[in-house]
């Protein structure tokens, strides 16, 4: 059964050299974490205690907490020929036996015994993950590989900690999963208006996947 193998949260910390505290370094705990809907952004993240120091570009409902793939993170540190502990992406929940990359936007996962969270979009990489890892080209070969874990609404609130069991209750049928969703904002744009099929996906990727469909008048005469 896949579990969640560690809770990971962080503390506000300086690590670029404009100053500005960053809560990408989240570490894990033993003790069960709350998880509730923090609302709009700039209201912080899910995990109580949890910091997000970037509200504008993080947090808030549809980023309320990420996951990324034990799996994955194996699969990073043997390109990377360096060792990847659990949290080194930032990540809230690391996951084992999950195809994180496959889940449906809108599959819901129940953690432990209450809480329940929503798949919602891809995590896109951004400068202060590549000053974090400290990696050459590190956003561009992130993007390449395709893996991005996912963001995850919170439905119902509960305690999560490490050893929880997930168990997917409910996938859509539409088949839109967060690895098409992630090539389609970064690296192949004419997936875009497949996106529109996931009626859960967040509006702002909403109103991107309707930027490519063409108008009426601008379609080619038949």
């Amino acid at each position: 059964m896949p579990i969640v193998q560690t809770v990971n949260v962080g503390k506000g910390r300086a690590i670029r050299e404009d100053g500005r505290l960053t809560g990408i370094d989240t570490r894990p705990v033993q003790h069960p974490v709350e998880v509730r809907a923090p609302g709009p952004k700039g209201n912080g993240g899910g995990l109580v205690g949890d910091e997000v120091c970037d509200g504008r570009h993080h947090g808030g409902d549809d980023q309320a907490v990420y996951a990324y793939a034990r799996e994955d993170l194996d699969e990073w540190a043997a390109r990377l020929g360096r060792p990847l502990t659990n949290g080194t992406f930032g990540e809230n929940v690391t996951t084992l036996g999950l195809d994180v990359t496959g889940a449906v936007i809108g599959e819901r996962w129940q953690v432990g015994e209450q809480a329940v969270l929503e798949v919602s979009v891809p995590r896109i990489p951004c400068g202060t993950f590549r000053t974090w890892m400290g990696e050459r080209y590190w956003v561009t070969r992130f993007t390449e590989h395709g893996a991005p874990g996912a963001y995850l609404r919170v439905v119902t609130p509960g305690a999560i900690r490490s050893g929880d069991p997930v168990t997917v209750i409910h996938r859509p049928s539409h088949g839109v999963d967060i690895g098409l969703v992630f090539r389609a904002l970064t690296t192949q744009p004419e997936l875009l208006p497949r996106l529109l099929a996931a009626d859960e996906l967040p509006e702002e990727a909403k109103e991107t996947a309707r930027s490519q469909v063409p108008m009426e008048g601008d379609r080619d005469p038949v």
